[in-house]
């Protein structure tokens, strides 16, 4: 069983939806749409922060002792970093679902923003 439950998940991320107007999530596609998606930002995140940890083991650059990092690696890496504490050895998944009913992050449009 999953905990939080979907009805639930639905109502921490509709809960700032005024009075009238069109809630943000209307099914439970939209939630598993939305915390698959953060999933794979931690897991591309958790990949690459991996990988450098090998190369710089591996070798290192000459300027800095560190591997050079590319902008878009260090981009995954800044937008999957875990929002809740002690994620590190919790699945994607689960990191996923616990940020979005903590609040942690927002379903806007078809996409997430962190908090």
């Amino acid at each position: 069983m999953l905990h939080p439950s979907y009805s639930e998940l639905m109502e921490v991320v509709n809960s700032e939806v005024e009075e009238g107007e069109q809630p943000i999530v209307q099914s439970r596609y939209s939630i598993v749409k939305a915390t698959a998606a953060r999933a794979k930002q931690i897991i591309d995140a958790r990949y690459l922060e991996e990988k450098y940890d090998k190369l710089k083991l591996a070798e290192k650059d000459s300027k800095d002792g560190e591997p050079k990092k590319t902008a878009e690696d260090k981009r995954k890496i800044a937008l999957g970093q875990e929002l809740i504490d002690n994620a590190s050895g919790i699945k994607p998944l689960l990191v996923a679902v616990r940020e979005l009913h903590e609040g942690k992050i927002k379903i806007v449009g078809n996409g997430l923003e962190n908090i």
